[in-house]
């Protein structure tokens, strides 16, 4: 006992000579996780995300990016430029917040051992990223590598200052996470060297014990799926029995340990080796990732293990990113559609010590206005639910959009293929159906005689009887011409007709779709292969009668100047401002706020007749957010000056 009050006494008197300078935060997984560049579904974060994240008292954003899947590949392994696109939104984000944001190299297989040879993509990629950044004024921080493993300690820690040393060359500004081999185990921190830098911060991540942590997850070996029910802490009457399929492996051993390494005592001892590296190193530090996965573990003994692990680990003055935000890891029910306003999961906020927004019930109401479904990216408050099979979308092709800087581009999909826009929560379509509003979207295609269907799928209740009933309507040539150029369609809800549902077998339409309950909106290969066929689509939106309208003319040439109302408005991330040009001539586009102060010029130069669309993000010339209000814009071309107003909503 003496033993023991001594070291508290010397933890609790200990100096740190080396803060860190941000405290808690999350990890976004599963967005900048994807396999390509043109592949990330951008609109699944944004702005008001890191707003809440930081609501809830978070001062730090780790950002997972599989980096490596996003260069040409060897041997420059040259950054895709869309990826400098996201990056600049979210680092300007970060920067605007006051958030600081570690930008995670998730390039990262478990399945697959780090190469020896890792240092010849780490070298390329992060000369380019600081370079690319050094000069950014957000609180950056680079980390080298998620988790390697299958390396030697030595191995690893001479690549990684090899990596320090080419950032240095760039930039000098902005600090570098490193970490140690094994995962990134706290075992193994000890093992890193004295790096020869000065403005580094120090990373562990912690799962123990990790048969609790991880009961229920797929990507282990062996699978723990059939995992479920082990207590923490430990009791042995609720310690479940090993499941026939775990015979045999270090599950067994694991669980028959559980009493001794299934404790809190346990878990602070643990914490404590990490910190003693701190204390003895004198250098900041911070645990990159912990966790436990949700689907196969108690929420109340779940709770409890975030709340030791977390208190223990500001106790001895460690930083933290919880994986994840979203996810099976993270701050939402279970189950839920991890809305911020409806589904956070209280008592697992109140363990991490974070704020509490109010949470309430969640009613669904009929939607009142139009939404995106595809503006330059997936609309918000969606989800990618596609079926491609060896087919390809590619979300921000540059070849030839009708509007904006990208068009979607689909082709090589089997039969039954679709890309699917997947609602966060499901929508109450019905009165958009019933006053006219419609689907409306650009559309080229480059082989006569193909067609696909644009369909809605509702809701799957636990109601037997029910089904994911679909609505439907094909587009084919008699629709839009498949020329190589670009057509605009409008149809109607009102015009979709049933077509039945499949779930394991195929059931009839009986007239039982659900307008109040609409889980999806697909674009589908409903009567042949896209084998060397392609479509391109833009600006895909449900749209209302009014604003139909004008944006119909869109397809004709316009005979007089005309200005339409921006959309959406309000509006927070971006609107849209189309115009008509009856002439070849000058134009000039500016935003001013109601003092008649000229905010950000959107369009200055020649144009060509026709239609066109500014598009402004709430930004004035210099790259600065504005704040919300009502703002003036101003269309000056051959032929007058037109004016709107519009609503930006923070």
């Amino acid at each position: 006992m003496r033993k023991v009050c001594l070291m508290l006494l010397c933890w609790t008197t200990a100096t740190w000579s080396a803060e860190i300078p941000f405290q808690r935060g999350v990890n976004l997984t599963n967005w900048l996780q994807a396999s390509s560049a043109q592949n990330v579904h951008f609109a699944k974060f944004g702005r008001i995300d890191f707003v809440q994240i930081q609501q809830l008292g978070c001062d730090v954003v780790r950002l997972p990016i599989n980096l490596h899947a996003m260069t040409s590949g060897p041997p420059d392994y040259r950054i895709d430029p869309l990826l400098y696109d996201f990056l600049d939104q979210i680092a300007d984000w970060a920067d605007e917040l006051g958030l600081h944001l570690i930008l995670d190299n998730h390039s990262f297989d478990p399945a697959v051992n780090t190469s020896p040879d890792i240092g010849d993509v780490l070298v390329p990629v992060w000369t380019q990223l600081a370079a690319h950044f050094a000069a950014h004024p957000a609180q950056l921080y680079y980390e080298i590598l998620n988790e390697p493993h299958g390396i030697s300690d030595a191995a690893w820690n001479a690549i990684q200052q090899q990596v320090i040393d080419a950032i240095r060359q760039v930039d000098q500004q902005h600090a570098i996470v490193v970490g140690p081999a094994n995962w990134n185990s706290f075992r193994n921190l000890n093992r890193m060297p004295v790096f020869a830098d000065d403005n580094l911060v120090y990373t562990f991540h912690f799962y123990e014990p990790f048969v609790f942590t991880h009961q229920g997850a797929g990507w282990t070996n062996p699978s723990l799926v059939p995992l479920r029910g082990v207590p923490f802490p430990y009791e042995r009457a609720r310690m479940p029995a090993l499941p026939s399929s775990l015979q045999g492996t270090w599950v067994g051993t694991a669980l028959g340990n559980y009493s001794q390494e299934g404790t809190i005592t346990q878990m602070r001892i643990l914490i404590d080796e990490a910190a003693a590296f701190r204390k003895d190193r004198g250098v900041p530090l911070f645990c990159g990732e912990f966790g436990v996965y949700s689907p196969n573990s108690d929420n109340s003994d779940r709770v409890l293990w975030y709340e030791v692990v977390r208190q223990h680990m500001e106790e001895r003055g460690i930083a933290w990113t919880i994986w994840d935000y979203r996810g099976g890891f993270g701050l939402f029910e279970r189950g839920s559609d991890e809305l911020f306003e409806f589904d956070l999961n209280v008592p697992l906020l109140e363990a991490l010590g974070l704020n509490v927004p109010p949470q309430r019930d969640f009613v669904a109401e009929p939607d009142q206005q139009g939404f995106v479904l595809y503006e330059d990216s997936l609309g918000p408050h969606m989800a990618e639910s596609n079926h491609l099979s060896g087919g390809t979308v590619d979300y921000y092709d540059e070849a030839d959009p009708a509007v904006g800087r990208y068009c979607m581009r689909w082709t090589g999909v089997p039969l039954y293929g679709f890309i699917g826009f997947d609602f966060k929560p499901f929508k109450d379509m019905s009165a958009l159906a019933a006053t006219g509003y419609a689907v409306e979207f650009w559309v080229r295609g480059d082989t006569p005689g193909s067609s696909f269907d644009i369909r809605l799928v509702d809701t799957d209740t636990e109601d037997p009887d029910d089904h994911p009933w679909r609505m439907r309507y094909t587009i084919d040539e008699q629709v839009a011409a498949w020329d190589g150029a670009w057509h605009k369609v409008r149809v109607p809800l009102g015009d979709f007709t049933e077509h039945g549902a499949w779930e394991n077998e195929w059931f009839n339409p009986i007239g039982a779709f659900d307008w109040q309950a609409v889980d999806r909106f697909d674009i589908v290969a409903e009567h042949h292969a896209l084998d060397g066929i392609q479509f391109w689509f833009d600006e895909l939106r449900i749209v209302g009668p009014v604003l139909t309208a004008v944006l119909g003319e869109a397809a004709s040439q316009p005979d007089a100047l005309a200005l339409a109302a921006n959309y959406p408005n309000p509006f927070n991330a971006t609107t849209a401002i189309r115009y008509a040009l009856p002439v070849a001539g000058p134009v000039h586009i500016a935003v001013y706020a109601l003092n008649g102060q000229q905010v950000r010029t959107l369009v200055q130069g020649a144009a060509a007749p026709g239609w066109h669309v500014a598009r402004w993000d709430g930004r004035d010339d210099m790259g600065r957010a504005v704040a919300s209000g009502v703002y003036l814009y101003r269309l000056a071309a051959v032929g007058g000056v037109r004016t709107g107003k519009m609503t930006l909503v923070r």
